[in-house]
């Protein structure tokens, strides 16, 4: 069975918005001032909770180490649970494509660096979770992105086939994700990165969810 797994953050929905507020939360409750700017910040929203942490501290002139910022990522996720989606909205045309993935009986799934209760938690809330055959956090394993293993697990617990599937995202984590896999990627153009993401040489670029069908018959042919 052909296979697609997507990435979420950035992919099949913006969750900058919720993802900044977290980082902002969890800066507030360490005793600095909110450094995040929605709007501004968006790609690193995309790379990680840690990553974002950083961003904060650098701004503030800290040395921000890893103490830091183990610290303050307990606090983001706590503040990111509570307020998973005020301002998340999945992309135009995501969830239609996916229904007619489905329809064309292609297997269809999630692999995503965000905690698993998390992913689970906002696409259920979303209304969308059942539309997944599978969902993949950065915890459900030992290993996440960029290592294939999650990729893997999501291909199989989606009953589909590691040697008729493809990856979509959004970042070099995706890219490299799908190299390790020896699968093709197709990299959406509509995140903070547009069309930089081109120099990450992926097998297609993704402009619009209307064009999906047509290039996964064209990868997966």
């Amino acid at each position: 069975m052909r296979t697609v797994i997507f990435d979420l953050d950035g992919t099949l929905a913006d969750t900058s918005g919720d993802l900044i507020a977290a980082a902002n939360t969890a800066l507030e409750a360490l005793g600095h001032a909110p450094q995040l700017v929605h709007g501004q910040d968006d790609a690193t929203a995309f790379r990680g909770g840690r990553v974002m942490l950083k961003l904060g501290f650098e701004r503030l002139r800290l040395e921000a180490p890893a103490a830091d910022i183990e610290a303050g990522y307990p606090l983001l996720l706590e503040a990111y649970g509570a307020a998973i989606d005020v301002h998340t909205q999945l992309y135009p045309g995501a969830i239609a494509a996916v229904e007619r993935l489905r329809a064309a009986d292609v297997a269809v799934g999630i692999c995503t660096n965000k905690p698993e209760g998390l992913a689970e938690t906002l696409m259920t809330r979303l209304g969308v979770r059942d539309l997944f055959d599978s969902l993949v956090g950065a915890d459900t394993l030992p290993v996440r992105k960029p290592d294939p293993a999650p990729f893997v697990l999501a291909v199989e617990r989606a009953a589909g086939s590691r040697t008729s599937a493809l990856l979509v995202g959004d970042t070099d984590t995706d890219r490299k994700t799908a190299r390790a896999a020896g699968v093709p990627s197709v990299l959406v153009t509509f995140g903070p990165d547009g069309r930089g993401v081109e120099a990450l040489a992926p097998e297609a670029l993704l402009d619009h969810y209307d064009d999906l069908d047509r290039i996964v018959d064209h990868l997966l042919s």
